[in-house]
């Protein structure tokens, strides 16, 4: 066999969808040219952006970090980056080290955030309660709670978050199946609201599968924290990317053309669909909301918190 661009005979990965064979240095420069692509395609960078990367130390994450530090090097960008503890044992504390590392190495502002420091309670302590809701729905709604308020005291005009191929479909058919249409408009490589308070969001990655972000790291051997958070499996995001995956091994194109379809169809459901942030604000925190309390602070009073 020999790499369908150069010819290289010592070729490592096979595109399933196409075919194609790569080596270890095309297949570098395939990754990165393709997270390019989805950045000058979907306009997700304006020159003189300081881009806050939400840098947790796992392989997406990091993968996010090494191409847009390709856009800083030229000078057409700043970046900077939050990591947030969730308070997670014998799991999260690596990639807190890995996260501080990447960004003692190119020189750039990092902040580390926890859930303890801001709402006084760990993940681990959340998932100990009776009738909890599930993991992934505190973790995401803290998280995004807290890398907004990062970037505003951070000065960032942007928000990179490592969302690959896998994370967007799994998001479109757990959002689909859950008959959430207002968190269906809120995918897409950029997601911007009127609520100056929120920073606009970016996902550079969103087109590519999981599987080659995991091997792009090994072969520029990056650092990263490979290791699963633990809850992920018990949660709903997990029963559907197992079953996507399945799919996936007779239909090797499902992923990408679920992305499409539901490309085609975001404007409309935004157009009809999405709440509008700005007119409220949260009698608690004081952040936009539709509603009296925000998502945390509703989660925190049902915490006892």
């Amino acid at each position: 066999m020999q790499c369908t661009n150069c010819g290289n005979p010592k070729v490592i990965y096979k595109r399933e969808q196409s075919g194609q064979l790569l080596c270890k240095d095309c297949f570098i420069q395939s990754i990165e040219k393709k997270a390019i692509k989805t950045i000058k395609k979907e306009k997700l960078l304006d020159k003189g952006d300081k881009v806050l990367v939400a840098l947790s130390g796992g392989k997406d994450s990091v993968t996010t970090l090494e191409v847009l530090n390709s856009f800083r090097e030229r000078h057409i960008i700043d970046l900077c980056a939050v990591t947030v503890d969730e308070g997670i044992a014998n799991y999260r504390q690596e990639g807190v080290d890995i996260a501080t590392r990447h960004a003692q190495r190119l020189g750039i502002e990092h902040k580390v955030v926890s859930l303890k420091e801001d709402y006084g309670i760990t993940l681990d302590e959340i998932m100990q309660r009776e009738n909890h809701r599930g993991s992934c729905t505190y973790c995401g709604v803290f998280r995004r709670t807290i890398i907004n308020k990062a970037a505003r005291e951070m000065g960032a005009t942007k928000i990179a978050t490592g969302h690959n191929l896998d994370d967007e479909v799994q998001g479109i058919m757990m959002n689909y199946l859950e008959g959430n249409t207002d968190n269906l408009t809120k995918l897409g490589a950029k997601t911007e609201s009127q609520a100056k308070e929120f920073t606009v969001k970016i996902k550079p990655l969103r087109e590519i599968p999981e599987r080659e972000i995991g091997l792009y790291v090994v072969a520029k051997e990056l650092e990263v924290h490979f290791d699963s958070c633990p809850y992920a499996m018990q949660s709903f995001r997990g029963e559907v990317s197992e079953a996507i995956n399945q799919l996936a091994e007779k239909h090797p194109t499902i992923k990408y053309s679920t992305l499409r379809g539901y490309d085609k169809i975001k404007n409309i459901l935004k157009d009809e669909m999405q709440k509008e942030y700005a007119h409220g604000r949260c009698s608690r925190c004081g952040e936009p909301s539709a509603n009296d309390l925000c998502k945390a602070c509703s989660f925190l009073e049902e915490l006892g918190l």
